[in-house]
């Protein structure tokens, strides 16, 4: 049965944490985040965290160029744990929010306020998922229609997130 984690009313069936011993569901899984009882998604975004701050240093061109690899990557290995889980778009799969929040904060200035305040935008987007991300959601399959969404609230999160700069300074 196929099904995604917005437009489904079943629970799908937890994934079992033996999936982290293969390096690929181990990423997709958000390094177990991902097998969160409640809430994986924001985990996996929480995993996120470090993660853009030590890319952050980064030019903005090389930030891009590794966030373009990992949502290639994520592509990839998304599908591939869909597959062992045999449902489109698991909530244990977050290696989506991983990408999406750092879509966010591309080009955010330096300070917590920025991190939490993309954290926040990210998590709203994704979990109220506007036009056309529902769409998307609902339409898009395989490891590209996982990740893609998420890279569209990502980038609704990022245009928010920089008129808010603009407007506080």
């Amino acid at each position: 049965m196929s099904m995604s984690k917005a437009n489904s009313d079943c629970k799908p069936t937890p994934l079992s944490a033996r999936m982290l011993l293969n390096p690929v569901h181990l990423f997709s899984l958000g390094f177990g985040t991902g097998l969160a009882p409640r809430a994986p998604g924001t985990f996996g975004t929480l995993l996120a965290v470090p993660l853009y701050l030590g890319l952050r240093p980064l030019p903005l061109e090389l930030y891009l160029l590794v966030v373009a690899a990992a949502f290639a990557l994520g592509v990839l290995i998304c599908a591939a744990t869909a597959r062992a889980a045999g449902v489109h778009d698991h909530p244990a799969i977050v290696w989506d929010e991983v990408v999406g929040y750092l879509v966010c904060m591309s080009a955010a200035p330096s300070g917590w306020v920025y991190v939490v305040t993309g954290f926040a935008l990210f998590r709203l987007f994704d979990i109220w998922k506007p036009w056309p991300i529902r769409i998307m959601d609902r339409q898009l399959r395989g490891g590209f229609g996982i990740m893609f969404d998420d890279v569209v609230a990502g980038v609704y999160g990022l245009v928010l997130l920089q008129l808010l700069v603009r407007l506080v300074q």
